[in-house]
């Protein structure tokens, strides 16, 4: 089992805070803490962080040896509200399914799943498991279909004046007496709320009848386009109405399972039905009026206590523009372990603070990334690094189950990319220019760069432009080859003499950089503080020469591996030999 690694990191100090309230809350007891999705579309990288928080908690205590629970509420019976835009396999004929719970939708076209709500579901669980998250997961269409909630549903139905009057308090725009039929939507909360995954709901029905917090999916066409036009509160008998298909009926609640308490009602419900003690929650559900503000006052009325937990900020993409639009544009946690290792996607999350906003990289920042992850784990490893930083590198590494599968020879990433650029797919080619990087300790199969290597390489074959790809040149290219002035054709010979004797990668890094310097008169050893700044210009029109006898443009990957890539014999030839 993976060491405590307690310390003065923001996971550690929750950690302390949520094991002290659990023991005042429920002494003796495993410690729950929660998050909630809404399986209403892909699922996204923003949404991960409602369980990377907990997530990242409750590791810390089961480290220390408590048990935790950590729920993962699947809100799968939600309703379904739009088509969402950009989903391949879906089309406006789905909007007839607006108003039914997400487990009564079909799946998109092509889906092996039974419906709308699994289908989603199922790409978050195969992530959750790739990053190590344990988890329960509970289904609200199983536990309302169940009948789970019943007391608390028949409690809500008799204490709904109380509820009304909490949720009065927040309203900002009164219905009409008797005329309207529905308490007005917060439009603002609830376009918020789709945009981080949980869908906030109108607060109930109110009209002559009065107030409710519990709606009915209709028994015809099943959607919640319903009013409860009567209750009472003795027989639990509930009469609705449907606005979508004209539908009415009567039922006994104490028995009925086909519909639910409102979203303001409904998850504070369920912290005093579960014994949440810490749950984050989105920046859109902490607003006045918002749904975690008003749940702390309305679980009360449950006989439970609002968790504890931070407000957590936004998470960001960059390349995203070079996202593909048949997603949507919304990378998914899927997306980002198509081209990043776990470890790094757990780093992301335990590293920043839950207030702090952070970017995820599609683009070229990944490559600085993965260097920056490398610098730390060596400094792990030499024990240079600071308490804090070996707090997250532990977290991103392995929870308290053990350590996460890792790449056994991690090789640079960009580097890994570049080779997965050069060679196209041919698995030989790349096991070649790998195992050259080392002559004294050689890759012996692509297995031990792997999954690093095979990350790189769908980095490169999905989010970079086909017209900043690598192509190596056939032929030389004669015409330039022939204007090279003498100081340039020198420069050349320079570098074909020292090919086949620094031939690996710290081989040719200090040959392509030192034929300018040996050109100007001075070492190759030579140090940037040893040189005149006009060195440095050399080097770059330097390379932008070799680029352009090479690969025909000015830049490209780092020389050194495109020279392994093409190989000797082969940049013999196009370098004019």
């Amino acid at each position: 089992m993976a060491q405590s690694t307690e310390t003065t990191d923001w996971v550690s100090r929750f950690a302390d805070e949520v094991i002290e309230e659990s023991e005042r809350r429920a002494p003796g007891k495993p410690v729950v803490v929660a998050s909630g999705l809404s399986p209403s579309g892909p699922i996204h990288l923003g949404n991960l962080r409602e369980v990377m928080t907990p997530h990242l908690v409750a590791d810390e205590i089961r480290r220390r040896g408590h048990q935790v629970r950590h729920l993962i509420s699947w809100d799968d019976y939600d309703r379904y509200r739009k088509v969402p835009a950009g989903v391949a396999g879906v089309d406006e004929s789905w909007a007839e399914h607006i108003g039914k719970p997400l487990t009564s939708v079909p799946a998109p076209k092509g889906s092996s799943y039974p419906n709308w709500a699994e289908h989603f579901k199922a790409a978050m669980v195969a992530s959750l498991a790739e990053l190590g998250v344990e988890f329960d997961g509970i289904s609200q269409t199983a536990q309302y279909n169940a009948g789970a909630y019943r007391e608390q549903i028949l409690h809500a139905m008799r204490h709904r004046a109380d509820i009304d009057a909490i949720l009065d308090q927040y309203r900002t725009k009164k219905a009409p007496p008797k005329k309207q039929q529905q308490k007005p939507v917060d439009e603002a909360e609830l376009e918020a709320a789709e945009g981080s995954g949980a869908a906030e709901e109108d607060d109930g029905s109110s009209g002559s009848a009065g107030y409710f917090p519990y709606k009915p999916y209709c028994g015809n066409c099943e959607k919640d386009l319903t009013t409860v036009t009567s209750y009472d509160d003795d027989t639990t008998e509930l009469t609705y109405s449907c606005t979508a298909c004209g539908f009415s009926e009567t039922v006994r609640l104490n028995e009925f399972n086909r519909g639910k308490l409102v979203w303001k009602v409904d998850w504070p419900m369920r912290w005093a039905y579960e014994g949440v003690v810490f749950e984050p929650s989105g920046v859109d559900h902490s607003s006045p009026g918002s749904s975690f503000q008003v749940g702390g006052q309305i679980v009360g009325i449950f006989g439970g206590k609002q968790p504890i937990g931070p407000m957590y900020a936004f998470v960001g993409i960059s390349g995203m523009a070079k996202m593909s639009s048949s997603r949507g544009g919304v990378p998914t946690p899927g997306d980002a372990l198509k081209i990043m290792e776990p470890q790094i996607l757990r780093w992301l999350y335990a590293r920043r603070r839950p207030n702090q906003s952070f970017k995820i990289a599609f683009d070229q920042e990944i490559q600085r990334l993965y260097d920056e992850w490398d610098k730390l784990d060596a400094k792990v490893a030499d024990g240079s690094a600071l308490p804090a930083d070996i707090a997250g590198h532990s977290r991103a590494v392995g929870t308290a189950a053990g350590e996460l599968p890792k790449t056994p020879r991690p090789l640079p990433y960009r580097t890994l990319a570049s080779v997965a650029d050069i060679t196209a797919g041919h698995a030989d080619q790349a096991l070649r220019i790998l195992s050259e990087l080392d002559p004294a300790d050689p890759i012996g199969s692509l297995d031990e760069a792997r999954p690093r290597y095979d990350k790189a390489e769908a980095w490169i074959n999905t989010h970079v432009p086909a017209d900043q790809r690598t192509i190596v040149r056939d032929e030389p290219d004669a015409e330039l080859l022939k204007s090279l002035d003498e100081a340039s054709q020198q420069s050349l010979r320079l570098l074909l003499d020292g090919l086949a004797e620094h031939w690996s990668l710290d081989g040719l890094t200090h040959l392509v950089y030192g034929v300018p310097k040996v050109q100007a008169g001075f070492s190759a050893d030579a140090t940037p503080k040893e040189l005149p700044p006009e060195i440095k210009t050399a080097q770059r029109t330097f390379f932008a020469l070799l680029y352009h006898l090479l690969v025909g443009r000015d830049t490209g990957p780092r020389l050194p591996t495109l020279l392994l890539a093409v190989g000797q014999e082969r940049v013999r030839r196009l370098l004019g030999e």
